[in-house]
């Protein structure tokens, strides 16, 4: 082979090599190219060419969880949440059945129970059975301290309770009285529901403003709110419902004349003793605001959160001269009232001496 003929062989081989990099190149761009189209649009593209459906079949579902539906919410909101939730497929397919409803399909504002990867249709019917939505609710008792509620009101609602003691600390924010140091009192014990969107603020101006509401029923005026719900809550701690009118008397006459009032349910919660059946004598003689062993008058505040039937007996005290009372043996939570001190010390007595002999009563 001559020289020129090595040349021409070499030129056409370049040639070759260079057309095979060239259509490699195109090929890898298609390909880079088409796989980004698919990243972008390959669900489309599947649901366009019949290839996969929008929606889940319910063979696969998943884990349980919840999904929130606010008040004001409209179908496309909802289908949205349950997609973001994992719930659903797609919104798309969601709304489109919500859109084919005959009656349209209305739902309640809550919390509800349902699972991942469900079909649209069997998540229409989750939110619509009333055994997945929770109750987001709270029962609260007569005579809870300001802690036990906000601990209720928590579980209830699902709110941390460290939200719920930061927006119980200013008082004022609820409109309450200038000078009322705390929510003790004014929170109002009945049974609430909650919405989804209440904060801790919503629901604490609820209870308050539910007991304003009771005051007023009762004719208490603004300057005198604190006073009747300080009353109230001893008479609320210290007896059962049919002596809180007596116990309200023996309140109203001790600061009649002048004689200290010395209940017990104060001087365990000036200490931190809630609950306990004898009150100790650390908490009996400590120097707090709340302890009337110590001081003169009503203590510097509600003790716990009164019911309407010790604020009524707060305003309408018993007709009598009593001045004392003590638990009456029998452990059925009766009291014995007396007049004058020998008679309270001699009912004293008798009632230790009843737990004396029964010892199994918790006295």
């Amino acid at each position: 082979m001559n020289a020129r003929t090595r040349d021409d062989s070499r030129r056409t081989g370049r040639r070759v090599l260079i057309s095979l990099l060239v259509a490699l190149v195109l090929l890898g761009g298609l390909a880079a190219a088409g796989g980004y189209l698919w990243t972008q649009y390959g669900e489309q593209i599947s649901l366009a060419m019949g290839w996969s459906t929008n929606d889940y079949d319910d063979s696969d579902q998943g884990e349980e969880t919840t999904v929130t539906i606010r008040e004001g919410e409209i179908g496309e909101d909802i289908a949205a949440s349950l997609e973001k939730a994992g719930v659903v497929k797609t919104s798309d397919a969601f709304y489109e059945l919500l859109l084919a409803q005959e009656p349209q399909v209305e739902f309640l504002p809550g919390i509800y129970t349902v699972r991942e990867r469900m079909s649209s249709q069997a998540a229409l019917e989750a939110l619509q059975d009333p055994e997945n939505r929770q109750q987001l609710s709270a029962t609260l008792p007569e005579g809870l301290t300001i802690e036990g509620t906000l601990e209720l009101l928590s579980e209830g609602s699902g709110i941390p309770y460290e939200e719920f003691v930061a927006a119980a600390e200013n008082p004022a924010a609820y409109g309450l009285p200038e000078g009322v140091p705390s929510l003790e009192g004014w929170l109002f014990p009945a049974t609430y529901e909650f919405s989804p969107e209440m904060t801790a603020e919503d629901i604490i101006g609820l209870l308050v403003s539910h007991q304003v509401q009771v005051l007023d029923e009762f004719g208490v005026a603004e300057a005198d709110r604190e006073r009747v719900l300080t009353i109230a809550s001893i008479v609320q701690r210290e007896g059962r419902n049919e002596d809180f009118s007596k116990i309200s008397q023996v309140i109203h006459k001790r600061l009649e004349v002048d004689m200290a009032l010395g209940m017990d349910s104060t001087a365990q919660y000036g200490s931190g003793e809630h609950g306990s059946f004898w009150s100790s004598d650390e908490a009996l003689s400590d120097d707090n605001p709340w302890n009337t062993y110590v001081h003169k008058g009503l203590p510097i505040g509600p003790i716990s959160n009164p019911g309407r039937a010790a604020i009524d007996a707060a305003l309408h005290p018993a007709d009598t001269d009593w001045l004392y009372f003590v638990n009456a043996p029998g452990g059925d939570g009766a009291l014995t009232f007396t007049t004058n001190e020998a008679e309270h010390e001699a009912a004293i007595q008798e009632y230790r001496d009843w737990c004396a002999a029964t010892p199994d009563s918790g006295c």
